[in-house]
């Protein structure tokens, strides 16, 4: 079944007995035993609930997984990842992550006893395994500098030294790119982003290849308690009813967006995978069916960037991406906000650079808004 339908439709497994289009709502924090040592499968939201089953057997069924475990939110999923790592062992990550990522390792995973080191390229990673290295987790396309990492690569290096390789996929979604084609053992999403689309709820996910890892995370998350509520649970669904246009008119929008900013004398760079000169184009015509619809650019100077951020009209000055309206965001003073200084310029995270979440409307009108906030610098 093409994925766009499965979008639509969702898992085939279904608990509403009514003939109900949309997944109804289980609004019960508890269910009623039918008798002592039995259950209808139900028994307390936080450990299963109708609507989050079906939710999270469509997430499945989208990424090619056996199992996902939703989250009240991305970081919630990450975190209940890392409970499945121990004092003493090993995480290499993505050297460009988003910066919530690299403070839960920072400041919860480390002080746990979790090592955690960082890592460019599949080489890179090759020459960081160590006989504690437990998992690989990368991000790609990745935020906010969209390096694109061959998946295939790190999977074979994973495999050979018996650790995980854990992708976390919220940019380009399992509508572009489907991690486990490629050799991942757990796809993690924010779904607060492009699989709600709408600005208008959080949530997280966690999908696995192996029923023995979803049983272990299974565990962890009905012990820590950060699960998704049936309401929260229905407006995924709902979001991911419309997935794979969004997913397609974004990315339309944003190669017209990439290629306008190309030609801006205030544009010092433009990273977007869906460029030729993006030094990882080939990776990501390999890996992915689809670039995306997020896009980060270096302007010429602070001042250049601060005046765009105060200028634009259309499109918001806030933080989050992947929903209908197109947001602009200050990676250096938001999403990475937490990271030292030399870190930040190390990675290119400087007063210079913006990101761009390109959302559902008209490219003229985007690209005009962005033309009358850089008025003045294009010279």
């Amino acid at each position: 079944m093409d994925i766009s339908t499965i979008c639509v439709h969702g898992c085939e497994r279904k608990f509403d007995t009514t003939g109900a289009v949309a997944v109804p709502i289980y609004a019960s924090a508890t269910f009623a035993h039918p008798g002592v040592g039995q259950s209808t499968g139900f028994d307390y939201t936080r450990s299963l609930n109708p609507t989050t089953v079906h939710l999270e057997d469509t997430i499945a069924a989208l990424e090619g997984g056996s199992t996902a475990v939703a989250f009240s939110s991305g970081m919630a999923a990450a975190s209940a990842l890392m409970e499945l790592f121990s004092p003493g062992d090993h995480i290499i990550a993505s050297d460009d992550l988003y910066g919530g990522t690299v403070r839960l390792f920072k400041h919860i995973s480390e002080k746990n006893g979790v090592k955690v080191s960082y890592a460019a390229t599949p080489e890179d990673v090759e020459k960081k395994i160590t006989p504690s290295t437990k998992a690989v987790f990368m991000e790609t396309p990745s935020n906010p500098m969209m390096r694109v990492t061959d998946i295939a690569a790190v999977a074979a290096i994973t495999k050979k030294n018996n650790a995980l390789l854990i992708v976390d996929n919220t940019f380009l979604t399992p509508y572009f790119q489907r991690p486990f084609s490629h050799g991942a053992d757990i796809v993690l999403h924010s779904g607060t982003k492009y699989l709600g689309g709408h600005n208008d709820t959080l949530s997280g996910m966690l999908v696995v290849k192996d029923t023995g890892l979803s049983e272990k995370l299974r565990f962890i998350a009905k012990t820590t308690g950060a699960c998704l509520s049936p309401f929260d649970s229905f407006l995924i669904i709902r979001g991911i009813k419309t997935l794979a246009i969004r997913m397609e008119r974004g990315q339309e929008t944003a190669i017209k967006i990439a290629r306008w900013l190309l030609e801006q004398s205030a544009v010092k760079k433009v990273y977007y995978p869906g460029l030729k000169e993006h030094p990882d184009y080939e990776i990501s015509c390999r890996q992915a069916s689809g670039f995306g619809g997020m896009i980060s650019f270096s302007v010429r100077s602070g001042q250049t960037a601060k005046k765009i951020l105060e200028s634009v009209k259309v499109i918001k000055y806030a933080e989050s991406l992947g929903g209908v309206e197109s947001l602009i965001t200050y990676p250096m003073l938001q999403t990475h906000a937490d990271l030292p200084e030399s870190e930040r310029i190390a990675r290119g995270i400087d007063d210079c650079l913006l990101r761009l979440s390109v959302g559902l409307e008209a490219a003229e009108d985007l690209i005009e808004d962005l033309k009358q906030a850089i008025r003045g610098f294009n010279n």
